[in-house]
């Protein structure tokens, strides 16, 4: 199989789209993979990091507000499709494949209009911008909640299969990852929270006052809270003016480098609704308070957590109404009565741990397209 894949932009696309293509090198050695990338997006780093060729397209995404850099995404737009064309043609893929954001669009938009087989994923409930303007030239539209299939006019396109995760370290059980850990054996419980990689002002403040007036007062809690690079320093302050450094089961962080162990370890969990962190938490049956980020396109984060929480999988904090109040609140429920338990057991429903193995079968159907377009033709004159 020769395919190229695209998801720029933010983890979210990324580390999809090496799942992916972790899963067609495992599965077929004789593959040969391309990703595109910006030259100074982050994709490139990472995808570049993770072992695989990139090639490059510029572009750039809408902004929201008025703005000369959308004069820029307005060149790049057309610009974009010239590239495209110009590596479809020299790779010649067999199926090109996309993650979402701005670009997949010229690179899946000039795919269809060259006939090469097409597919998408749709990581969050509510579609993006990119992904709407391509359902037409997909092929295939995957999706990862259920409910994002109502977003499509045509159904037979899309395939609910989950969120394609490389999952190094998630199988990996809670007395393990404890041991691992060096969790102290009094500590009944572990209480994970974090804000992202450079850290959320709002959720550091709140995290600092649950520490003070919550987790100290139970030792049998063990706390660790990632404040991100950005945070680490005030909050450290802070955490010491108060004399937090003399709880023994309080552990600040400015980055959690083995995420997943502690995700394993954890018996609640305070965090964004990124689709990636969803994913995570459904397929290790996590209890958990989402507080979604208020400052992300279209507001996907609050979609995520609100759908998980009207399915009574998660509760949800918006950033508005995030105090010591709510989020003790939150965490004593998840922590000691039985609604951790039943959000642990619902929020499994929306793991799908062989997302990756279902998007590499479609896959491999779409790149064989034309073969099988023959073969049915025969059938048919039999």
């Amino acid at each position: 199989m020769k395919i190229i894949l695209a998801g720029g932009g933010t983890g979210g696309h990324i580390y999809p789209a090496i799942a992916v293509a972790d899963t067609i090198k495992s599965r077929d050695k004789s593959a040969e993979i391309l990703f595109i990338a910006t030259k100074k997006g982050m994709e490139k780093t990472l995808i570049e990091k993770a072992g695989y060729k990139t090639a490059h397209i510029e572009m750039s995404g809408l902004q929201r507000s008025l703005s000369l850099k959308n004069i820029k995404t307005a060149i790049c737009f057309f610009t974009s499709q010239i590239a495209a064309k110009k590596l479809l043609k020299a790779f010649q893929p067999d199926v090109v494949f996309a993650t979402g954001n701005y670009l997949s669009y010229p690179l899946i938009h000039t795919a269809a209009k060259m006939g090469i087989p097409t597919a998408i994923h749709e990581s969050n409930i509510a579609p993006g911008r990119a992904i709407r303007m391509l359902e037409k030239d997909a092929d295939v539209i995957f999706i990862n909640f259920p409910s994002t299939a109502d977003s499509f006019g045509d159904k037979s396109k899309v395939m609910c299969v989950g969120n394609p995760m490389r999952t190094e370290g998630l199988s990996l059980s809670k007395r393990q990852a404890r041991a691992e850990l060096d969790i102290p054996q009094d500590c009944e419980y572990v209480l994970l929270s974090f804000g992202g990689s450079l850290g959320a002002r709002a959720i550091n403040n709140s995290v600092i006052e649950l520490m003070e007036g919550f987790s100290s007062k139970h030792p049998e809690i063990f706390h660790i809270h990632s404040t991100g690079k950005g945070g680490y320093d005030a909050f450290m302050r802070s955490f010491r003016e108060k004399g937090l450094d003399a709880c023994k089961n309080l552990r600040p962080a400015e980055y959690i480098y083995d995420m997943p162990k502690w995700e394993a370890a954890a018996d609640a969990v305070i965090c964004r609704s990124g689709a990636m962190t969803v994913s995570e938490i459904a397929l290790m049956g996590k209890a958990c308070v989402f507080i979604p980020s208020p400052n992300v396109t279209e507001n996907h984060q609050f979609k995520n957590a609100e759908g998980l929480k009207n399915s009574d999988a998660a509760l949800l904090i918006e950033e508005k109404n995030l105090n010591f109040n709510s989020l003790s609140s939150a965490v004593h429920d998840l922590l000691f009565t039985p609604l951790g338990a039943k959000l642990s057991e619902n929020i499994r429903a929306f793991a799908k741990p062989e997302a990756r193995d279902l998007i590499y079968r479609e896959l491999v159907r779409l790149s064989n397209r034309e073969l099988l377009s023959l073969v049915g033709k025969e059938e048919a004159n039999e």
